[in-house]
């Protein structure tokens, strides 16, 4: 499938002009994961409990696996979806974010894959191949859950998904962090002011509207490099939340998280993740990224996935879940 020139071209001032999307919403739940256990002082544990609880949305699907009942070897979807009111108007929500997460206890190891919006795959429900991000559009967090298994052929056991609005609280709430600024820029902020921030090339301390505007600026570089970028931003956020001491501000961050997240994962659960975080920087996290290139199909603009780097990229996640072992075991 070849790129028509200057339709791509036409694609790129196009996209240029589009409103920003916002791609961070996951970095959020990761923090409540430490949250709920580091918050051990009574009362601001039980509201922490209290908020995780009223995000317990459980969700009946035919997995390909039953739900594991340890975190041992263990596969988390984040969904960030803009819902705010002005989206909502204009229909059912897409996803702007998607990160698959698979965790090893015995390694003490993440692998985080970041799912480009506009990848071409096969919808399941629907029998049709268009973008990933109409998954949500379509059926929700159901059917993206089951479009992402279909993806990378392993089971997706739980998910969590996020609104971007308590993004900003977070940050600030760690009193910023520190994070790699790939080439100076100017960005709108939270209230689509534009240029209202500015950042500098390199090693910068951010606050929460300066790491918003980082993970979401995408004037200089593909969806699969800011993908990278806001992984890094959530590295930067995990490890900055293992080390805090202080508990001052907590109650209004998980405050925040609690009205802008949904989970299939229980407060318990939640709280059994402390240990990967505690690390620190002795965990071992890596990020992947779907290869692929630019096209149109029937007129469409489609991220379109390398095939064979595609299954390259499945077996990595396979063997991380020790899914071979398990089957070779079955057998």
């Amino acid at each position: 499938m070849s790129i028509n020139r200057q339709s791509y071209k036409q694609y790129q001032k196009v996209k240029k002009r589009r409103r920003k999307r916002i791609f961070t919403w996951i970095v959020v739940p990761l923090l409540v994961l430490v949250l709920g256990a580091g918050v051990y002082a009574g009362t601001l544990y039980k509201k922490a409990e209290s908020v995780m609880n009223k995000s317990y949305k459980p969700i009946e699907r035919d997995s390909a696996r039953p739900k594991p009942l340890t975190i041992d070897k263990t596969s988390i979807l984040f969904v960030g979806v803009d819902d705010s009111e002005k989206r909502k108007n204009n229909g059912p929500a897409r996803s702007d974010a998607l990160i698959l997460a698979t965790f090893n206890k015995k390694d003490k190891s993440v692998k985080m894959l970041s799912i480009p919006r506009d990848s071409y795959v096969y919808i399941p429900e629907k029998d049709m191949y268009t973008k990933i991000t109409h998954a949500h559009a379509y059926g929700g967090v159901k059917m993206t859950l089951d479009t992402v298994e279909n993806l990378l052929d392993i089971p997706v056991d739980y998910y969590v998904k996020m609104n971007f609005n308590a993004f900003i609280d977070v940050v600030n709430a760690l009193d910023g962090i520190t994070v790699d600024v790939p080439y100076k820029l100017s960005e709108q902020d939270s209230k689509d002011h534009a240029k209202a921030i500015t950042l500098e090339k390199g090693m910068q301390h951010l606050d929460g509207e300066e790491a918003l505007a980082l993970a979401r600026t995408r004037k200089k570089d593909s969806d699969i490099q800011r993908g990278e970028r806001q992984q890094e931003i959530l590295k930067a956020i995990m490890t900055k939340a293992a080390s805090v001491k202080s508990l001052g501000n907590y109650t209004d961050v998980i405050e925040a998280v609690g009205k802008n997240m949904e989970t299939d994962l229980t407060f318990d659960q939640m709280k059994s993740f402390l240990g990967y975080l505690q690390g620190g920087n002795k965990l071992d996290i890596e990020s992947l990224s779907l290869a692929g290139s630019d096209a149109y199909i029937n007129g469409v603009y489609y991220y379109q996935l390398d095939d064979t780097k595609l299954a390259a990229t499945k077996q990595v996640l396979r063997n991380h879940l020790n899914l071979t072992e398990t089957a070779k075991a079955a057998n």
